[in-house]
């Protein structure tokens, strides 16, 4: 089970909280999911220089969307004095295609860039796209991990590796990745690099320790 299944929708509601919080009905819950995958998708496109970890979004009703921007370089998301906000709320207004609704955007800073699995599947993507050896950018990621105090992570890489005529996959472990605990926190992330060979996947699991207490769900 412990490849097949997603590390986040299999402790969601026990150690892992919902990225999107916010109720609808039949009629409008598609609409609403599908506003959230593009606001995603939008600030994604931003690059690997903003550093977007991850992306929250809080609906109240069909009003408001509030959206949580994680990131390890808050700085220049909001800008000098907040200059770059507006840039922000127009991308979610763009996305959402409704140029109307009231948006509130809040960008919280991750403390520790290495233990976070989107950043560092974008670090290890970033330097496959720019010809650097694969196992080099995995085994660095890993280190960096190790030293930031991760208890364990993995790093999977999957295609046309170093140019090979035959797709193959090599992964790459340090510490313990407990999968099937429920208890354990894992982060998880898989990105795309997109080399003139063809796409190379990039799977990244780091294990924190164990969750003290469960979620409680409350939105505010």
């Amino acid at each position: 089970m412990g490849q097949k299944v997603h590390p986040y929708g299999f402790r969601l509601g026990i150690t892992k909280d919902w990225v999107s919080k916010w109720y609808s009905n039949k009629k409008k819950y598609s609409t609403f999911a599908l506003e959230d995958f593009r606001i995603r998708r939008e600030l994604k496109k931003l690059g690997p220089d903003a550093a977007i970890g991850k992306v929250e979004v809080v609906r109240k009703g069909e009003g408001e969307i509030r959206v949580l921007i994680y990131s390890a370089r808050p700085g220049m998301l909001i800008g000098k004095k907040g200059s770059e906000i507006n840039k922000l709320e127009a991308i979610v207004k763009s996305a959402v295609n409704r140029k109307d609704v009231p948006v509130k955007i809040e960008v919280k800073e991750i403390r520790h860039p290495e233990l976070d699995a989107e950043l560092i599947a974008q670090g290890v993507v970033l330097k496959i796209e720019q010809k650097v050896s694969h196992k080099r950018a995995i085994k660095q990621a890993i280190g960096r991990a190790i030293r930031a105090g991760a208890k364990g992570i993995k790093i999977q890489v999957s295609g046309r590796l170093d140019g090979a005529e035959i797709a193959r996959t090599e992964w790459f472990r340090e510490g313990r990745v407990p999968l099937q605990s429920l208890c354990a926190d894992i982060d998880y992330s898989e990105l795309p690099a997109l080399t003139k060979f063809g796409r190379i996947g990039v799977k990244v699991w780091v294990y924190k320790g164990d969750a003290k207490e469960s979620v409680f769900f409350t939105i505010t």
